[in-house]
């Protein structure tokens, strides 16, 4: 499926309008198209009117015919500027980018254990968790990971995506109806390293997909309390008359994280129903101004993070859809002791029994012995910078060890006003 003949012949003209190009080599860079389809599209302008040929030949761009618009081709680009500002790369239609979506999809991808706890890196997990974490990763469904918080969910999360690996292809836009809706976001998307081709070369290095998609990791979209409904519909600006793909349009292929849920505008419940034909059948529904509604794919692994349970923020109807469901527990006295020493070598701070020991026996019974993934890499910090201050080198003691507890809690009292 092809995009509409006007629609590409009125991108190539307001290309050359907006950005100054003459040669076709240059156009065809803009436009992301090869230069023989340029040259096509070049051929039928100049049939309408629109480009004439300059006449002469530019010795820096391998002797190659310059071409400019006519007075009709001005007025023709100006009109089609105010029906849509955007001008560059060519959009892909919908319905091929679905099939683009089918070959490199999220539930296509199988990470093994090894991946996965190489991915997570210093975090130290218990083997329990692993076996629920693996399979859930790799069938690319929702999860729900609750916990108290403190204890590396958003860490984890982060570790999936590293487990990934591998290069995706992302549209720079895409096309419906008409409408061209931009996907490719500097912000979301980690574009790979490529090696330009010089078009006058005989010999390529092998660049040969669609440059009309940009090759990227695979997209991690990171969301927190500030994430709303709105931010899951397509976005119009009505000054370019061009759309922005939604959040989890923009994660395709990848992952969408929703950490802190609970803190957000909208209850978590409001959230889920929004995605419930999503989660189970890999599709969405997004609106254009007019109304028109239109079918996407929905190919994103969706992590829910939250230090609610979940009974207290979802309704047994809504956690049917999450299909994953996985308690991130804080680490028992041996994990923390490993934590503790792992961060203690990193940041160079020598371990000290005696200190070690009044902290497990005077300072953890005092909050229950509840033990939590962030607590040694804040003390360790807590103790550099008193050493930092006392002018010592680093160390541990006991008495270093009760100045740094005093600043993890917050003493429950009164305050007069």
């Amino acid at each position: 499926m092809r995009l509409p003949i006007v629609m590409m012949r009125d991108i190539l003209l307001k290309t050359m309008f907006r950005s100054n190009l003459d040669m076709v080599t240059e156009i065809a860079r803009n436009i992301c198209l090869p230069i023989p389809v340029t040259q096509e599209l070049v051929d039928l302008a100049r049939s309408q009117k629109f480009l004439q040929a300059t006449g002469t030949l530019n010795a820096n761009s391998g002797n190659e015919m310059g071409y400019e618009l006519t007075d009709a081709g001005k007025a023709r680009a100006l009109d089609a500027l105010t029906q849509s500002e955007y001008f560059g790369a060519m959009p892909v239609p919908l319905a091929v980018y679905q099939e683009q979506i089918k070959r490199q999809s999220i539930r296509n991808l199988q990470i093994t254990r090894d991946q996965l706890t190489a991915a997570m890196g210093d975090l130290i997990l218990p083997t329990s968790l692993m076996d629920q974490l693996g399979p859930a990763v790799s069938a690319g469904r929702s999860i729900l990971m609750y916990g108290p918080p403190g204890n590396g969910k958003s860490s984890i999360s982060n570790g999936i995506r590293k487990a990934m690996g591998d290069k995706i292809f992302v549209p720079r836009a895409i096309e419906y109806a008409g409408q061209v809706i931009t996907v490719y976001d500097p912000i979301v998307h980690s574009a790979a390293e490529t090696q330009e081709d010089d078009p006058n070369q005989l010999r390529r290095s092998g660049n040969r997909y669609d440059t009309r998609y940009v090759r990227c990791e695979r997209p991690t979209v990171v969301t927190g309390g500030e994430l709303s409904l709105k931010m899951l519909d397509l976005v119009y600006n009505p000054t370019a008359r061009t759309y922005q793909a939604p959040l989890q349009l923009k994660s395709a292929c990848g992952i969408f994280i929703v950490d802190d849920l609970g803190r957000q505008e909208e209850p978590p419940q409001a959230l889920v129903n929004r995605w419930i034909v999503p989660l189970e059948e890999n599709r969405d529904i997004l609106a254009l101004q007019s109304g028109e509604k239109f079918e996407v794919p929905f190919d994103t692994l969706v992590v829910f993070s939250t230090n609610f349970h979940p009974n207290e923020i979802f309704d047994q109807a809504a956690l049917r859809r999450i299909f994953f469901k996985i308690k991130i527990d804080g680490p028992d006295q041996k994990d923390f002791l490993k934590i503790f020493a792992l961060v203690a070598k990193k940041k160079k701070l020598p371990l000290d029994e005696a200190s070690l020991i009044h902290l497990l026996q005077s300072k953890y019974p005092t909050i229950q012995n509840v033990y939590a993934n962030y607590q040694p890499v804040f003390l360790i910090d807590q103790i550099l910078s008193i050493c930092a201050f006392e002018g010592v080198a680093p160390q541990m003691t006991p008495e270093y060890i009760d100045r740094a507890w005093a600043n993890m809690f917050v003493k429950d009292e009164k305050i007069v006003k």
